[in-house]
């Protein structure tokens, strides 16, 4: 049994980075699902994955975010930041022996889906349109092939 569910209201209408969001979604779920009937080595890998899915998540969103001239991409990042760390600290808990799973999937799901709707929502918009823009220009051939075609019409 799953324990979060995809919403349509998470979408952020961004391709990739609602694939993203649903795959760290699944990984949760999975970690779930290895809490309730796997040792301690099968959950502490699910949690080492879904903690470096989440960071290169986080860089692919980010540098998105820049290229598209995101004004608030530095606050989002430290946004990013602050969770990276509270992770972190539940993942070393979680090595020394303590059982924070429980504890981090309900942190993991709030988070996360409060963050895409808010955080991630703010920057969709001016996203979806330099990621419009940049594929109207590649569709064109990109620029050796619009240059040949000015030049030998």
């Amino acid at each position: 049994m799953a324990l979060l569910l995809w919403q349509d209201d998470l979408n952020t209408g961004i391709e990739v980075i609602d694939d993203q969001h649903r795959r760290i979604v699944h990984m949760i779920n999975q970690l779930h699902q290895a809490q309730t009937g796997s040792s301690d080595l099968v959950v502490g890998e699910v949690l080492d994955e879904l903690v470096d899915y989440t960071l290169s998540h986080f860089a692919f969103e980010e540098e998105l975010m820049e290229e598209a001239g995101y004004p608030f991409s530095a606050a989002h990042r430290r946004v990013h930041e602050v969770f990276t760390k509270r992770v972190n600290e539940y993942r070393m808990r979680f090595q020394a022996g303590e059982d924070v799973v429980d504890e981090l999937k309900g942190m993991l799901s709030r988070w996360l889906f409060n963050h895409i709707r808010n955080d991630d929502k703010a920057y969709s918009e001016q996203v979806r349109r330099h990621l419009d823009q940049f594929a109207r220009v590649h569709q064109q051939g990109g620029w050796l092939a619009r240059t040949l075609k000015r030049l030998f019409r």
